[in-house]
């Protein structure tokens, strides 16, 4: 079991920056599989990017060359840098583990890209 805490959300001009963090309850060492997804308003919840313990990173089309997700497992921590927003950006952005077959979640932070 863990809890997900995210951080870092707000409101950013299209073409600037954020950093997101998803601090976790627990040490992170062993859970595979941990992820950031978002859910723009109206739409379904989508996967924007992947990393495993082996620091293999996925990342969704509309991400790539501009997001890019770390974890600090000293900190507990995974990370999402986010350069070159633009307003379909906009979402509420969570952060996900998966441990032993069940899902976690935490409860999101919401980024919002102004044109």
């Amino acid at each position: 079991q863990v809890q997900l805490v995210e951080s870092g959300g707000g409101l950013v001009q299209a073409g600037g920056s954020l950093a997101l963090s998803c601090a976790a309850s627990r040490s992170i060492r062993s859970i595979n599989a941990m992820a950031w997804y978002r859910q723009a308003p109206g739409k379904q919840r989508e996967l924007v990017a992947t990393i495993t313990t082996g620091d293999t990173k996925i990342y969704a089309d509309f991400v790539k060359g501009r997001f890019t997700i770390s974890r600090d497992n000293a900190k507990n921590t995974v990370y999402l840098q986010m350069n070159s927003l633009k307003p379909e950006d906009t979402a509420v952005y969570y952060c996900y583990a998966g441990i032993s077959g069940v899902n976690y979640w935490g409860k999101g932070t919401l980024v919002t890209v102004s044109s």
